[in-house]
């Protein structure tokens, strides 16, 4: 099992390079196809005062930009995916929609993960709303990649930030060729609450069991809070514990930051130090 299909988001012409260079190193551990995906913007229509007409100039200027940044983005995709001998190809929209365009994402729905990246502000900036509505609508895992993390590396340290979820079975589960290429792998419960299922103590205990038996070398981890957010305790584990990769489920909220991990993930996004896996 393995992903086969990648979707990279190229959504700036900054990053191009970072989330292409990303995906093709995830493209050459798997044996992938990788899907270069970018959304050209429809310029908006400036009205003049005070008759309130319509610029055409402007409107010319400003799609003329967003025309150059799709150029240089796909040649950024194309240059590099060509010099690595990967299968590619390569698909851009002109959407007023952006990302959250219809087309974009059937892209994304026949893909087994999406590539993002968490940006300079972060995910989670309201100019950026699209984008966030188009990776929480695609059905699919998303792979965000940190502003920080510059250079692929492989994947040998997972944290899942487990919960007990539907949310977070799914990103476990959706994480597996991560987890069997990874050298440990670590359940990390914050607070854990009883059940009528399982007790506190065994919190964990359960999924670590089922991952066991896909060969995963899995270790359960539970710790109180201590009245810190949980956020910051997750945060203090990716750091302690050298982790590459964070695995979390998202929940059926419109915005990811009121819904992630009962309400912390605001927080654990906009300072990721770890590619983070995310499913709902």
């Amino acid at each position: 099992m393995g992903y086969k299909t990648l979707l990279a988001v190229l959504d700036m012409q900054k990053d191009a390079q970072q989330i292409t260079d990303f995906s093709i190193f995830l493209a050459e551990q798997f044996g992938s196809h990788v899907v270069g995906l970018h959304a050209e913007a429809l310029a908006a229509v400036p009205l003049v005062a005070p008759m309130e007409i319509p610029d055409p100039a402007t409107v010319q200027a400003l799609q003329d930009m967003a025309h150059k940044e799709t150029v240089e983005v796909e040649k950024v995709f194309r240059s590099t995916a060509e010099r690595n001998g990967t299968s590619h190809e390569w698909r851009s929209f002109v959407s007023s929609a952006g990302y959250s365009a219809a087309s974009l994402i059937d892209s994304a729905r026949s893909v087994d993960l999406v590539v993002a990246g968490q940006g300079e502000s972060g995910l989670l900036s309201e100019s950026r709303a699209d984008l966030e509505n188009f990776l929480f609508e695609s059905g699919r895992p998303v792979l965000l990649v940190p502003y920080i993390l510059k250079q692929p590396k492989p994947i040998k340290r997972v944290l899942i930030a487990w919960n007990g979820s539907r949310e977070a079975a799914r990103a476990t589960f959706d994480a597996l060729p991560f987890l069997r290429a990874a050298e440990a792998v670590e359940v990390f419960s914050v607070d854990p609450p009883e059940t009528s299922m399982q007790s506190a103590e065994m919190a964990g205990a359960e999924i670590a069991a089922a991952l066991a038996r896909h060969g995963i070398n899995v270790t359960v981890v539970r710790q109180e809070s201590d009245k810190l957010p949980a956020s910051a305790a997750i945060e203090n584990r990716l750091s302690d514990s050298s982790i590459d990769l964070l695995v979390m489920g998202a929940y059926s909220h419109k915005r990811w930051w009121e819904a992630l991990f009962g309400g912390v993930t605001r927080t654990v996004l906009d300072s990721m130090t770890a590619l983070t896996l995310l499913s709902r």
